[in-house]
């Protein structure tokens, strides 16, 4: 089964929106996540319909985020794109005759809830902001090892 990246792809698009002053058009935001643009327009109509981002036509047109990143949970996100299945296993048959894939059955949907439920509880709890944070962190590090690197080499 393949696992579906959209909230991904979609993280990593707001990321790079929220460095812009400007709105971004599908085909930058297609080139930032290697894909095409019309993959990112009907994945952003989610996030638009969601009221989390909006889009402009024209010149200067694109899209942009519509929302405070602090307010923007990756849960948000995760229901903005329909709340797909979080787990790619599952049980052999759903409503098996054998009492033994019964018990198994009933074992794993148990841990998959449990399992999902914690997911999605911290997906509550993650904010856009916390991701734009952490990249700045690590662009700052990794631009002080760069210069770093760029001295040592000079000497």
């Amino acid at each position: 089964m393949k696992r579906d990246s959209r909230l991904s792809s979609v993280l990593h698009a707001l990321l790079h929106m929220a460095e812009q002053d400007k709105p971004m058009t599908s085909e930058a935001l297609a080139l930032c996540l290697g894909t095409h643009a019309v993959v990112v327009r009907r994945t952003m109509g989610f996030l638009r319909r969601a009221g989390l981002v909006a889009s402009d036509r024209g010149h200067a047109g694109g899209w942009r985020i519509d929302a405070d990143l602090s307010a923007i949970t990756l849960r948000q996100l995760h229901e903005a794109l329909g709340e797909p299945i979080v787990f790619a296993m599952g049980n052999r048959h759903e409503s098996p005759e054998c009492l033994v894939e019964q018990s198994v059955n009933a074992a794993l949907d148990k841990a998959f809830v449990e399992a999902e439920a914690l997911l999605l509880s911290r997906f509550s709890e993650i904010t856009l902001a916390d991701l734009a944070a952490d990249f700045a962190q690590r662009h700052a590090s990794h631009q002080k090892h760069a210069n770093h690197g760029a001295v040592g080499h000079a000497a």
